[in-house]
C-alpha cells in the first residue's frame, strides 16, 4: 500500500506538473517573466523631423506628376492612342459614307417595299389614321418598347446617383423640412397664372395622347406636355402640395403598370402576328377614337412614362429626392 504524499510536496513532483499541463490548470508563465510597466514612447524632434522630411520626398516623388516617369509614358500613350482612334474612327465613318447610294436614287432602301407597305396598307393593317403613329406602335413597336425602358432605366440611373437617402437631410446634414427654399415663396402671379394654365396643359396634353392615332401626337409628345403641366405647377406650390398626388412611390408603381401593361399587349400581338393567328382585338372603324386595336392603349402607357420621367429629371436635379 503507497504512502500518501502531502499536497505541498505533490506540487513540486513532475506527475502534478504534467497534470496541471494536461488539464490546463497552471500558467506554465506564471511567476517565471518579470513584467514590468512599459514607458510611455517619446521621440526626439530630430527623428520626427527626418521621418517628415523622408516622407514629403517619397510623396513629392510619387505625385511629382512632371518628372514621374510612369505618368509620362501614360500621358504619351493617352495622347498617341486618342489620335490613333479618332483617325480610325473618321476612316470608318468615311468608308461607310462612300459606300452609300446616290442621293435620289429610285433603288434607294428609302424608296423599298417596307416604306411603301407602310404607305399603302398601314391604315388597312393597323387601324391608325396617323401612318407614323401606326409604323411606331404597331410596326416597330418592340423598338418603341425599348425606348421607353431607356428612359424607365435612365430615371432609375438618376435616382441612384442624386437621391439622398439620409432620411431627409441634405449634404451639410441639415432637415430639409421646408420645401419652399426650393421655389419662390408664395408668388402670387406665379400660382394665379398655374391655376389658370395647368388644367389647359393636362387636358391638352391627354388629348395629343389620346388622339396619336387621328392626327399628329401620340404618347411621346403628349407624356411631355402633362410633364411639363407637372413642372409648372410644382414651381408654383411647391413640393408638398404636389407630392400629395404625384410622388416618388405614385411614379414607381404608374411606370411599372404602364411597362407591364405594354409588355403584355404587344406580347400578344406580336405572337398571333408571327403565328398567322387572327387577333380578337378588333381595328375598329379609322378615324374613330375607339380604334386602331392596341395603339391607343400602348399610346397612353407611353405618355405616362414620359410624364413621369420629364418629372422626375427635374426634381431630382433640384432637390435631390422628392
Amino acid at each position: 500500500m503507497s504512502k500518501k504524499v502531502p499536497e505541498e510536496k505533490y506540487k513540486k513532483t513532475l506527475s502534478s506538473r504534467l497534470e496541471e499541463w494536461f488539464y490546463g490548470t497552471r500558467d506554465p508563465f506564471l511567476d517565471t517573466l518579470n513584467m514590468k510597466p512599459q514607458k510611455p514612447f517619446t521621440e526626439d524632434r530630430q527623428t520626427v523631423k527626418k521621418r517628415t522630411e523622408e516622407k514629403k520626398k517619397i510623396f513629392e516623388r510619387i505625385y511629382d506628376l512632371n518628372s514621374n516617369k510612369e505618368v509620362r509614358i501614360f500621358r504619351v500613350s493617352y495622347r498617341v492612342f486618342s489620335v490613333l482612334f479618332c483617325l480610325f474612327l473618321v476612316f470608318m465613318l468615311l468608308s461607310a459614307v462612300s459606300h452609300l447610294p446616290p442621293y435620289g436614287n429610285a433603288s434607294n432602301p428609302v424608296n423599298n417595299e417596307v416604306s411603301r407597305r407602310y404607305i399603302e396598307n398601314g391604315l388597312q393593317e393597323t387601324g391608325a389614321v396617323n401612318i407614323v403613329t401606326g409604323m411606331i406602335l404597331d410596326y416597330r413597336a418592340f423598338d418603341t418598347l425599348g425606348e421607353s425602358h431607356v428612359l424607365f432605366i435612365a430615371t432609375c440611373t438618376v435616382l441612384i446617383l442624386l437621391r439622398i437617402d439620409d432620411k431627409k437631410k441634405g449634404y451639410d446634414g441639415y432637415k430639409m423640412e421646408n420645401d419652399r427654399i426650393h421655389e419662390p415663396k408664395n408668388d402670387v402671379i406665379l400660382q394665379t397664372v398655374a391655376r389658370i394654365l395647368v388644367p389647359p396643359i393636362f387636358i391638352f396634353g391627354i388629348y395629343i395622347i389620346l388622339g396619336g392615332h387621328l392626327g399628329p401626337g401620340g404618347g411621346f409628345s403628349g407624356g411631355a406636355v402633362i410633364g411639363a403641366g407637372l413642372i409648372l405647377y410644382l414651381n408654383a406650390f411647391g413640393f408638398a402640395k404636389t407630392e400629395r398626388f404625384f410622388n416618388q412611390k405614385t411614379y414607381k408603381r404608374l411606370s411599372f403598370c404602364a411597362l407591364g401593361c405594354y409588355c403584355l399587349a404587344k406580347s400578344y400581338s406580336f405572337f398571333t402576328g408571327a403565328n398567322h393567328i387572327e387577333s380578337v382585338i378588333p381595328l375598329g372603324t379609322p378615324g374613330a377614337i375607339l380604334s386602331s386595336g392596341l395603339i391607343l392603349i400602348l399610346n397612353i402607357c407611353v405618355g405616362v412614362v414620359v410624364a413621369g420621367t420629364m418629372y422626375t429629371f427635374y426634381v431630382m436635379f433640384r432637390k435631390g429626392g422628392y
